[in-house]
């Protein structure tokens, strides 16, 4: 069994990015909810995690995005500090022991102490959007009305309804891509979009936009959403946080 410690002298903490999935009935549960079970479960994994100091000492956490009720995720992610760990392996599976079904660790990887946290280098977030088996397709060609909606105009222009007032917003600069593909012969709507505290897009507001473009009446309830992963910016280029860091043998 590896374990690596940290040598106080030189760092106050070893860094750790964890990633997981979200589903099932799990989809249900918030994002302050869910930081709780987190909390429990670092516990009972017998993770070793840093706590703050202070008169209320709280363990050192923190999510990317976190994600909105009812939507599901393979890419969820949450940086912890830790005094020690156990391989990569070892820390998956202690930590799959302890959860839940619905949530799932996939990648548990060792930053550098200088790197980022995640929830500051959020840049994008690329989605899959389908309609409910209970719901009617509409008897439309997406496909064709993609090119029209969407590649060929220079911009797109909406208004986005913020808590205070409305907002004008450019879907071409905010939206990184756009496809349709075909899974059941029931259509698949794939959404790359800016996410982050300066310009964050849902994607359920572009689909929206394109429903309204075709005159389709669009139901919130009939479409659910799936989170395939989260990027940061590096180098002008998008990358998974969970490619950052490195494995723990």
């Amino acid at each position: 069994m590896a374990v690596v410690s940290v040598n106080t002298k030189e760092v106050s903490a070893l860094k750790i990015r964890i990633k997981f999935g979200k589903y099932g009935v799990m989809k249900f549960i918030g994002h302050l909810d869910i930081m709780r079970y987190f909390q429990k479960c670092m516990r009972r994994a017998d993770i070793d995690i840093a706590y703050s100091e202070g008169f209320s000492p709280h363990q050192i956490m923190s999510f990317a995005a976190p994600l909105g009720v009812g939507i599901t995720s393979d890419g969820e992610y949450v940086d912890i500090e830790v005094h020690s760990t156990k391989s990569s392996k070892e820390s998956i599976d202690a930590l799959n022991a302890v959860m839940v079904e619905g949530v799932e660790i996939t990648s548990y990887r060792k930053l550098g102490d200088n790197d980022k946290k995640a929830m500051s280098l959020v840049a994008a977030a690329d989605y899959e959007l389908y309609i409910k088996d209970n719901y009617e397709v509409p008897d439309v060609d997406f496909e064709v009305a993609l090119q029209e909606f969407f590649y060929k105009p220079s911009e797109i222009l909406i208004t986005k309804q913020t808590k205070k007032s409305e907002k004008v917003m450019d879907l071409k600069q905010l939206v990184y891509d756009f496809k349709i593909y075909r899974k059941e012969n029931r259509p698949v709507f794939y959404l790359k979009v800016s996410t982050g505290s300066t310009d964050n897009l849902k994607p359920e507001l572009v689909l929206a936009s394109f429903y309204e473009y075709l005159r389709l009446e669009f139901d919130p309830l009939s479409i659910q959403i799936h989170r395939i992963d989260v990027y940061g910016r590096i180098d002008e280029k998008l990358v998974s946080l969970g490619q950052m860091g490195e494995i723990i043998e």
